[in-house]
C-alpha cells in the first residue's frame, strides 16, 4: 500500500501547483500587480496604467486619448491687382484736317500693355511753309490762339510734304482720358517773313478726342454695406457700374472699420490709397479727407 500511494501524492501536488499558477496568471490579464512569486524565479513587476477612455463630445467616438483641437488660422488675402488693358488696344483715334485744308493726318492712341499708352501719327501731309507739331491738351484752345503749354505727347509731325510722311509715334503716359483735345500748331523758329497765323506756336487745328478705354479688371471689389461707428462717412462718387469710388472720412473713422464697411481687407484699402496718412495707433483717418475705392483709377 505504501508504494501505491506515492504516485497519487505526486499527482495531487502537481494539480495544486497548476491551480496556483492559473490564479496568478488571471490577475495579470486585468492589469493588476503580481505580488506573489510565480514559482519560476521571475521578479514581480507593475504593469503600465492604460489611458482612461473618453468620448469626444458630440461625436459618439471613443478614443484612447484626447485629441487637441486645431487652432483656426485666417490665410492672408491675395495681393491686390489691376490687369492692364491688353497691348495694341485702340482707345482713341480720328482724322485731322486744318480749317483751310492745308494739313491732314490720322492718329491712333494704343495701350502698350503696361498701363501706359502711345499715339501713332500716320498719313501726314502739309502744304504750309513751316514745321508742324501736335500735342494733347486738357483744355481745348481755339484756332489762332498761341500755345503756351506743349501738353502731353508733344510731337513734331514735319514740314511741307510732297508725299505722306512715314508713321511716327509719341508716348502719352498713363490714364490719358483727361486730355480732351488734340492740338496742331506751328513749330516755326521765328515770325520773320511769316503770316501771323503761321507764327511760332500758333494753333492751326483743334480736334476733340473721344476716349474708349476699357475698365481694367481687378480682384478688389468694394461694396458699400452702409454707415456704422468707425466708418460713418459718405460715398461721394461711384463707378459706371455703380460701385463706390470715393469716400469722405468722418470723425473717428479707422482704416480697419472703413475697410470692413466696404467688404475688403485693410491691406486693400491701404493699397488703394498709397501714401494716405493716419494720426494715431488706432489707425484713425483724418476727417473730411476723400479716399479712393476704385482700383481702375490707379
Amino acid at each position: 500500500m505504501g508504494l501505491r500511494s506515492t504516485p497519487l501524492r505526486r499527482l495531487a501536488a502537481v494539480g495544486a501547483l497548476l491551480a496556483a499558477t492559473s490564479i496568478l496568471t488571471g490577475c495579470a490579464l486585468f492589469g493588476g500587480e503580481a505580488h506573489a512569486d510565480s514559482g519560476t524565479g521571475s521578479t514581480p513587476h507593475a504593469t503600465s496604467p492604460k489611458p482612461k477612455p473618453h468620448t469626444t463630445p458630440g461625436s459618439g467616438v471613443i478614443t484612447g486619448s484626447p485629441t487637441p483641437s486645431p487652432t483656426p488660422t485666417t490665410p492672408p488675402p491675395p495681393p491686390p491687382t489691376v490687369t492692364p488693358v491688353p497691348a495694341g488696344t485702340v482707345v482713341a483715334q480720328g482724322s485731322v484736317a486744318s480749317p483751310k485744308g492745308s494739313i491732314h493726318y490720322r492718329y491712333r492712341v494704343l495701350s502698350t500693355g503696361d498701363n501706359f499708352y502711345s499715339v501713332e501719327f500716320s498719313n501726314f501731309t502739309s502744304t504750309v511753309p513751316v514745321p508742324v507739331s501736335a500735342t494733347f491738351e486738357e483744355v481745348a484752345p481755339q484756332v489762332g490762339d498761341g500755345v503756351t503749354y506743349h501738353g502731353i505727347g508733344d510731337h513734331l509731325l514735319g514740314g511741307p510734304t510732297s508725299a505722306p510722311a512715314p508713321t511716327s509715334s509719341a508716348q502719352l503716359g498713363s490714364k490719358p482720358s483727361y486730355l480732351v483735345a488734340l492740338v496742331t500748331y506751328s513749330s516755326a523758329a521765328s515770325e520773320d517773313g511769316l503770316p501771323v497765323e503761321l507764327g511760332p506756336n500758333k494753333v492751326l487745328a483743334v480736334n476733340t478726342v473721344s476716349w474708349s478705354i476699357p475698365v481694367r479688371q481687378s480682384n478688389v471689389h468694394p461694396v458699400d454695406a452702409g454707415p456704422r461707428p468707425g466708418a460713418a462717412g459718405a460715398v461721394t462718387a461711384t463707378t459706371a457700374a455703380g460701385a463706390p469710388a470715393r469716400y469722405v472720412v468722418a470723425l473717428g473713422d479707422t482704416t480697419d472699420l472703413v475697410a470692413a464697411r466696404f467688404g475688403i481687407p485693410r491691406e486693400y484699402l491701404v493699397w488703394l490709397n498709397d501714401g494716405r496718412q493716419v494720426f494715431d495707433s488706432q489707425q484713425q483717418l483724418y476727417a473730411t479727407v476723400t479716399i479712393n475705392l476704385d482700383p481702375d483709377s490707379l
